[in-house]
């Protein structure tokens, strides 16, 4: 803050030196310029009527001149004053010598005035000077000094006074970004970061970190679900391979019992493997890896090849499979992609009754692409529609099936990774699961 008072003043400084020279330079110019025109006009006087013309002309001037600040003096060959309100030629002065700067007697009196003079030597071996009383330009060169002065002055004050209160409005604000940031390390995620409705430069990171804090406290509650379904999901296979472990060494046991057991410890190990395998794919998709791997993708095509997977299991269960809309082609992880509307059709075959249809959508919606999947089931109840994409959620509390309730936190995760969110509401029949993707992520 004080670099940039510092570099204020300076800046200030340097424009009004700037108006002060300009302003001097322009008066002496402007000065100079009107004694080259009287000199001029006095000469071609001197041609066209001689030496009386010249004295006429000089002494026509004398009245006005002191309103003007003039001065004239015309001497003869020998020196001697003709005309005009300078008592004798300066000592000093060489006649066509050129633009002078002295300290001269003006008329009668003692008195010495700064003069600003230029002089010629006429043909007839007379001198004649021309030139302007500098004193009310140096007196107008002291007042326009004192007055730039005195401007730096307000300009430094007012540069202390603004720096002073930017100062206390910027630490103002990151007092309050500091004091929310401490109490969300000391554990309240609840807690966003102040907005005052500006719309400045601070609101708006306060916006961007509270989005963030946002998405920090979503991911940081999966991690506490997960962690803590991760026990819970995984303790019953493991004590059910256990036990299959031990009972392999029971003596009374034929070859065929211990067969089974081998079988259905397997079934277990495989249970466990995959919900590891779909953790890490969620991790995976949440931390944002694979984006290396983006291309153009035509929804459509995509959404045709999953399809044409599914429909002989679908035609099995009686389910129609239809797929309706385009879209221009977006960025994305093509098998991540095929995986999230797998993982969705396969959901929807789970609840969708028999001989009914499972419509698979694409539309555009402003710089998103909705892929959606809609079947004509039961639909879910609208308290548990945002529970959907959490990891380990499922819609069958006693776990009669073998399903970690997965497959959607995946989708989500996919989702995110393409810029999009995951959806879900029903539709009386049915429920529709939407991926919501940004076309360039």
């Amino acid at each position: 803050m004080l670099a940039s008072m510092v570099l204020s003043t300076l800046l200030t400084a340097a424009i009004l030196a700037m108006v002060y020279v300009t302003a001097n330079r322009t008066i002496a110019s402007e000065t100079r310029s009107v004694v080259s025109a009287e000199l001029t006009g006095l000469s071609d006087e001197y041609e066209r009527r001689g030496l009386i013309g010249l004295m006429n002309a000089i002494e026509r001037r004398l009245p006005t001149a002191a309103d003007r600040d003039a001065l004239y003096l015309l001497t003869g060959r020998q020196g001697t004053k003709l005309a005009g309100n300078l008592v004798s030629w300066p000592d000093d002065v060489i006649a066509g010598s050129g633009w002078v700067e002295l300290q001269l007697r003006k008329g009668e009196t003692d008195e010495y005035v700064p003069i600003s003079a230029a002089s010629i030597r006429l043909p007839g071996g007379e001198r004649l000077l021309v030139g302007r009383d500098a004193l009310a330009r140096q007196q107008f060169d002291r007042i326009l000094f004192r007055t730039v002065g005195l401007a730096l002055l307000t300009a430094f004050a007012l540069s202390l006074l603004t720096g002073w209160l930017l100062t206390r409005l910027v630490f103002s604000r990151l007092k309050d970004f500091a004091d929310t940031a401490d109490n969300i390390v000391s554990g309240d995620l609840s807690l966003r970061m102040p907005l005052r409705g500006t719309g400045d430069e601070f609101d708006q990171v306060a916006g961007t970190l509270n989005n963030m804090l946002d998405r920090i406290e979503e991911l940081i509650s999966n991690l506490r679900t997960t962690s803590n379904s991760i026990a819970h999901d995984l303790r019953s296979p493991l004590s059910r391979l256990r036990q299959r472990v031990e009972a392999l060494s029971e003596p009374e046991k034929t070859d065929e019992e211990r067969e089974v057991d081998m079988a259905r410890a397997t079934g277990e190990i495989d249970h466990v493997l995959r919900v590891l395998t779909q953790l890490t794919e969620i991790s995976r998709a949440e931390a944002g890896l694979g984006r290396e791997q983006f291309e153009p993708i035509n929804l459509r095509q995509l959404v045709e090849d999953v399809v044409e997977l599914y429909e002989p299991v679908a035609s099995d269960q009686g389910i129609q499979l239809e797929v309706v809309g385009a879209s221009e082609p977006i960025q994305g992880h093509r098998p991540l992609l095929s995986q999230a509307l797998s993982n969705l059709l396969e959901n929807a075959m789970r609840y969708a009754p028999h001989a009914s249809k499972i419509t698979i959508g694409i539309r555009e919606n402003g710089p998103y692409t909705l892929l959606s999947v809609r079947d004509r089931g039961p639909g879910v109840p609208e308290a548990d529609l945002p529970r959907l994409q959490m990891p380990f959620v499922t819609l069958d509390p006693a776990r009669t099936q073998r399903n970690a309730g997965l497959g959607l936190a995946l989708v989500a995760a996919i989702s995110h990774m393409h810029g999009g969110a995951f959806m879900a509401r029903n539709c009386q029949p049915g429920l529709e699961t939407i991926l919501k993707l940004a076309r360039t992520p």
